[in-house]
This record gives structure tokens, C-alpha cells and sequence, in this order.
């Protein structure tokens, strides 16, 4: 299997790395606009080599598109005119609608998957792959109807290869879900390391005293703002509604401080450990 990967940073990488490793990939190919990030991705072992974007996609029996999810939707279409006749183009995307929209009546689309495997750091560029990061984790195909059964079970079998657990949605069901488990603990992020850099101007003072919980809740501030502009961006109806039912909790939660009402303080906080029945420990 030739296959072909544009944008071999995190997600990209780590897909060549175990892909590879487990057989499913014996040649591959990297696409990257950064020459510098094409080159360390050669040198890393994570592709075999760097081709142009034309000739990388002629090239390949699986594209794989881990880029942006603005410029997925901008090369999609480009992607599909490219590729010969029985190649896949699979999507990995954290949205799905913009993305989905952007090829939904190419002539092509039938040899698209679209998905989501839910892995990932905050680190970011060809030298944060890793393996095994996708290892029992769980990936999304949306629109599994639009694809043909031949473009179906090449990204199972790829998937399958990762050791991923699949589900299957639509679109925008997809992005109202990762609205509020995805997203907006993103934006919960950024927006609170903000607050405490803006009121603790002694950052040396403010890292001494930072313990678990706060390098825990931050670790995601780390993440790169060129990945999630877009994503914020392209989701921005479902994302909103999630920062206002946060808001909401917030406010309700300001509300009992101010009054210090320890007994409905308690309880909102037993309603949230709840979170233990349904979230495994090693995901927490």
C-alpha cells in the first residue's frame, strides 16, 4: 500500500509510525508547504520521502489529509480531481460539516471518508508524532453512506490497523458532540491560563506554586492556535452554544459562592462526580 500524507506533524506522523510499523503502509509519501517540516519528516523516518502536492496525490493508493480544517476544506475538491481512479481520500479533521460540504457533490465523493480519531497532544509538528497514540482510542466516521463499500473498508481496515474503536454519525452530529467534549474544554483553557497570566504578572512566582490540578487543566492552552482558530471558527454555532450553557454553570456556581451556600455548593459538585460512572480512570 502507497501511501500518501499531507500535513506529517502530530497526527500525521503518528499515523505513518504505526502505520508502517503494523504493515498497512509499505511506502509513504509526505506533503508539507514547510519545507523545513518536509525535511525533518524525511530525516525523522516518518515518511520515505517529499514529494509536491500533484504528485504526491497521483502517487498514492490512501491519502491521507492531516491538515487544518480550513485548509482540509480548501484542498479537499483538489485533492479528489487528483487521484486515480481506485485511490481513498480520508479526512481526519476535528470538524465535519464545512468539510463534508466542501466535496458533497464532487463527482469523486464516493472514494472520500470523512473522520475523526479523538488522539491527540498538545504538542505539534513532525517531531511530536509519536506511536501508539491512537492505541484504543476512538474514531469517528461521519457520512459512511456517501462512500463507496470499496473506500469504506480500506479506512476500517486502516483504522483497524491503528486499534482504534469506530462510530459511525453525521456530520452535524459529529460537531454538536465535539462541541462540548472537544472544544469547549479548549476554550475553557486558553481562557482561564489567560486569566491567571493577567492577574499573576510573576510568572516565576505563579509556576512555583502551580501543582497538578492546574498543569492538568492547562495543558491544553499548549495547543496550537493555528489548529484551532479554524476549528473554532468553522463550529462557531456549536461552539457558542457551549460557552453559554458554561456560562450558565459559571454563573450558577458564582452565585452559591457569593452566597456561600455550602449545601447546594456540595451538591453541584456531587452531580459532577457522576463523571466517574462513565468516564474510565485512565481517560481522566
Amino acid at each position: 500500500m502507497k501511501l500518501t500524507i499531507i500535513g506529517p506533524g502530530l497526527i500525521g506522523g503518528s499515523l505513518a509510525k504505526d502505520l508502517r510499523a503494523r504493515g498497512f503502509a509499505k511506502h509513504i509519501i509526505g506533503v508539507d508547504n514547510n519545507s523545513v517540516n518536509a525535511k525533518q519528516a524525511v530525516e525523522l523516518g516518518i515518511v520515505d520521502e517529499a514529494r509536491p502536492f500533484a504528485e504526491a496525490v497521483k502517487a498514492a493508493d490512501v491519502v491521507l489529509v492531516c491538515v487544518p480544517v480550513d485548509v482540509i476544506e480548501k484542498i479537499l475538491p483538489s485533492v479528489l480531481d487528483t487521484i486515480n481512479s481506485n485511490a481513498v481520500v480520508i479526512d481526519l479533521g476535528s470538524t465535519k460539516s464545512a468539510i463534508c460540504k466542501a466535496v458533497e457533490k464532487h463527482p469523486k465523493r464516493k472514494q472520500f471518508v470523512a473522520a475523526h480519531p479523538i488522539a491527540g497532544t498538545e504538542n505539534s509538528g513532525p517531531s511530536a508524532a509519536i506511536n501508539n497514540l491512537f492505541d484504543n482510542k476512538t474514531c469517528i466516521i461521519c457520512e459512511q453512506d456517501l462512500s463507496s463499500k470499496e473506500a469504506l473498508s480500506v479506512a476500517q481496515k486502516l483504522f483497524g490497523a491503528l486499534k482504534m474503536n469506530l462510530i459511525y454519525m453525521e456530520a452535524n452530529e459529529h460537531d454538536i458532540h465535539l462541541a462540548y467534549i472537544s472544544h469547549l474544554p479548549h476554550v475553557i483553557s486558553f481562557a482561564m491560563v489567560n486569566t491567571v497570566l493577567e492577574a499573576e504578572k510573576d510568572f516565576k512566582s505563579l509556576f512555583n506554586l502551580a501543582g497538578s490540578g492546574f498543569a492538568s487543566l492547562t495543558r491544553l492552552a499548549k495547543s496550537s492556535p493555528d489548529m484551532w482558530t479554524p476549528i473554532f471558527r468553522q463550529n462557531s454555532e456549536n461552539v457558542i452554544n457551549s460557552i453559554d450553557a458554561y456560562i450558565s454553570e459559571l454563573e450558577l456556581f458564582k452565585q452559591l459562592v457569593k452566597k456561600k451556600d455550602s449545601t447546594m455548593l456540595h451538591q453541584m459538585m456531587e452531580r459532577s462526580n457522576e463523571v466517574r460512572k462513565v468516564l474510565p480512570a485512565d481517560k481522566k
